[in-house]
């Protein structure tokens, strides 16, 4: 069995370049792929192309490559919490493609089965239709869009093993096991790591067939974008 393990984040990503198009999974702050980002920065790679769920906050997830200008354009469905993101894209620095949150998801599905497009309804007659070919099937409009076509998709778990299968815990399992089937490469860092046939085949979220680098974490903050409380009475 082929073992995946690579040292760190560092050398997990080290031949994603400038100009790469990359998915990010993750939902909000939870599940999101954190020494993967910091590498990243640290590395200093320019002009990605970036397909995620949302863009991060300012200190962090996304946010965190958006204040350092590496993104050159952003793919997403949700993007209300990070005013760097709102700056650049008002400034004209960013270019943005705002997408419905489950057409996004069935982009990503449609890259992993190998399909070249899908049909849906979502934007039909919004500006989410603006130059993209309609068809009609049995009466109603569906509204073609192309499977993504990302060089590297970067997923987070909390399990893994050595031959790449992963499991997803809680929220956490929202886009990440999509998004591993959808990359020309997967890289997949998570919280513990185990050694091949220690998992339980029935708990396993994503095989190890659509994972090519692991690694074990650290150092997780697991951040909350909007904590909110019961106020005192």
């Amino acid at each position: 069995m082929i073992n995946k393990v690579v040292e760190g984040p560092e050398v997990a990503i080290s031949d994603i370049q400038d100009g790469a198009t990359i998915m990010l999974g993750g939902f909000g702050l939870c599940g999101i792929p954190e020494n993967c980002i910091t590498a990243l920065v640290k590395k200093g790679t320019k002009n990605l192309t970036c397909i995620s769920n949302n863009a991060g906050v300012d200190d962090f997830g996304i946010g965190l490559m958006l204040k350092t200008k590496q993104v050159k354009k952003m793919i997403s469905s949700y993007v209300g919490e990070n005013e760097e993101f709102e700056r650049q894209l008002l400034s004209g620095e960013l270019e943005v493609e705002l997408i419905p949150q489950g057409t996004l998801a069935t982009r990503c599905l449609a890259a992993g089965y190998g399909m070249p497009a899908i049909f849906t309804p979502a934007g039909i007659g919004t500006e989410v239709a603006k130059g993209k070919e309609v068809r009609n099937f049995k009466g109603k409009d569906y509204l073609m869009e192309y499977a993504f076509d990302a060089d590297f998709a970067i997923v987070k778990a909390w399990k893994g093993d050595t031959a790449g299968n992963l499991i997803f815990k809680s929220t956490s399992r929202n886009f990440n096991p999509i998004m591993a089937m959808a990359g020309k490469i997967t890289i997949a860092e998570v919280e513990i790591l185990v050694e091949a046939g220690e998992l339980d085949p029935d708990q396993i979220h994503t095989p190890g067939v659509y994972v090519h680098r692991i690694f074990e974490g650290k150092n997780y903050e697991k951040r909350i974008e909007q904590r909110t409380v019961r106020s005192k009475k």
